[in-house]
């Protein structure tokens, strides 16, 4: 649904200002999911996508073992190619469905991550509270994958070396203090605790209470941290918005209770007793010259003090998206410079 709030023109005159569209978009399903896991012999076509870590302390496998990928092409409801400068996410709800019953204890707080190493490390602490969180990031690649070219079936690792820390093509991947992007798959091996993009939590739901089967969790994404709303305007200028849910849920090798939810293949989301991920969207649109940056119809000295301001970061000055106010940035202000 798309609400035209802003289109100024004055009555015959051939340019016109900026107008801006909110578009209020929701997609039941994801184009693509995949359990992001070094033993899934069967990528894109399994039912239940599980979340897991592995054994504190090991050396082998990501901290982040099972991690569950899923990406939403957002054309046609958002138009792609506005340039990323001209995206603002109000808000934005994930959601996934518990395909397994009173198998796990909900938790919607962040475990710091001395949770999450070995018993004999210095580091330790106990668990504060009862169970362990999914948390929701965004997605990196690596070895040649983008978001572009990313699919369902596509190789965990290249070469493969699935029992390796760091080698999956696709990854949970969040931003540092300097708004970069990191891997976040060893957050407890490399000793910090990662920015999620969001945390789930269940209505009318307890915490430490065991999920029930169907239960639905949703992931109200941080949109007023400004890398986050740098990589979903990116993903949306480009098409396509991939998320990573991930979780530390202890297990054993072989074993232990960790929580699965359903994919888009599983055999009852075509007769609605099931549900895959779905995406909710609130999108401001402006339309205007990717060199006017504030959308006021020239470029002008707004346009150059946004590129200085940011400088070296993302964010508004960030013309091209991506995810570097640069040189590149500069020049497209300048070449559309209003005399």
């Amino acid at each position: 649904m798309r609400l035209h709030i802003a289109s100024t023109c004055l009555i015959l005159l051939v340019s016109c200002a900026a107008s801006a569209d909110t578009i209020h978009a929701t997609y039941p399903s994801p184009t693509l999911d995949r359990w992001m896991y070094p033993f899934n012999a069967t990528p894109g076509t399994r039912p239940v996508i599980s979340t897991f870590g592995s054994i504190p302390g090991a050396p082998e496998f990501d901290s982040r073992d099972g991690q569950f990928v899923m990406a939403f092409s957002t054309p046609p409801q958002v138009p792609a190619g506005l340039g990323a400068s001209h995206y603002t996410i109000t808000s934005a709800r994930v959601t996934i469905e518990y395909a397994n019953d009173l198998v796990v204890a909900y938790d919607p707080t962040q475990d710091p991550w001395q949770v999450f190493v070995a018993s004999t490390d210095p580091a330790y602490i106990a668990d504060p509270d009862i169970g362990q969180p999914i948390e929701l990031f965004g997605c990196g690649f690596r070895n040649g994958f983008t978001a572009t070219n990313f699919v369902e079936t596509s190789a965990y690792s290249t070469p493969p070396n699935p029992m390796a820390p760091s080698v999956r093509n696709a990854f949970a991947m969040s931003f540092n203090a300097t708004g970069a992007p990191i891997d976040v798959s060893n957050s407890p091996r490399e000793r910090f605790d990662p920015l999620p993009f969001g945390i789930g939590k269940i209505f009318g739901l307890s915490p430490g209470l065991l999920v029930p089967m169907g239960s639905t969790m949703f992931f109200d994404l941080n949109v007023s941290h400004p890398a986050i709303q740098q990589y979903l305007a990116s993903s949306l200028d480009a098409g396509k918005l991939f998320f990573v849910a991930t979780s530390l849920t202890f297990v054993e090798q072989q074993g232990g209770n960790f929580p699965a939810f359903y994919a888009k293949e599983h055999a009852l989301v075509p007769l609605m007793l099931a549900h895959p991920a779905t995406l909710e969207l609130h999108v401001t649109t402006t339309t205007c010259a990717p060199s006017d940056i504030n959308c006021d119809g020239t470029t002008n000295g707004f346009d150059l003090s946004a590129i200085l301001s940011n400088w070296g970061l993302p964010g508004a000055g960030d013309v091209n998206g991506d995810g570097t106010t640069d040189g590149l940035d500069l020049a497209t202000v300048l070449s559309g410079w209003t005399p």
